[in-house]
């Protein structure tokens, strides 16, 4: 069985980025279980799975713009320290926020002053080509009810909550 849309999918993975620094891995513990075609991966990611089988592996570079997407100035903003009262900030809090469609968006902070607050909006990973070696360790169909909740309930399909 080959991947393809509403497919269980159980993978291991690392994944480094461009210098070679590993940023995530499933190496020594569960693999990683999804359902395909349900944007649970970054686009590059599932594009690289599409047709693979139980038991292959493979390496994929996956540009930014596939991956987190690009870094964008307009995302980073500084807002004034009063809209944080009472608050004790720091450098690496996350938060959600409205942002400027009223949409709330999550936000980490980078720098911290008497008079302001400068928040990034970009995910940590944005501009970043990434690197994956990838097993597969797994494919089956969905279940009626994976497919009702558009998820995966885990490698054997029951929910483990």
């Amino acid at each position: 069985m080959t991947i393809s849309q509403d497919k269980v999918v159980a993978i291991h993975y690392t994944v480094t980025d461009s210098k070679g620094n590993q940023l995530d891995s499933s190496a020594g513990g569960e693999p990683l279980v999804f359902m395909f075609g349900q944007g649970a991966l970054i686009p590059g990611l599932e594009q690289a799975l599409a047709g693979k089988a139980a038991g292959d592996k493979f390496s994929s570079t996956i540009a930014a713009a596939d991956a987190y997407g690009e870094r964008h100035d307009q995302l980073v903003q500084a807002v004034p320290r009063s809209m944080f009262e009472g608050m004790d900030v720091a450098v690496g809090m996350r938060f959600r926020a409205s942002g400027p469609d009223g949409r709330e968006q999550p936000v980490i902070i980078i720098d911290v002053s008497e008079e302001e607050v400068v928040v990034d909006g970009n995910h940590p990973l944005a501009g970043f080509e990434l690197q994956f070696d990838v097993e597969v360790v797994a494919v089956r169909d969905a279940t009626a009810e994976e497919l009702a909740h558009g998820h995966a309930h885990g490698i054997d399909g029951h929910a483990g909550h």
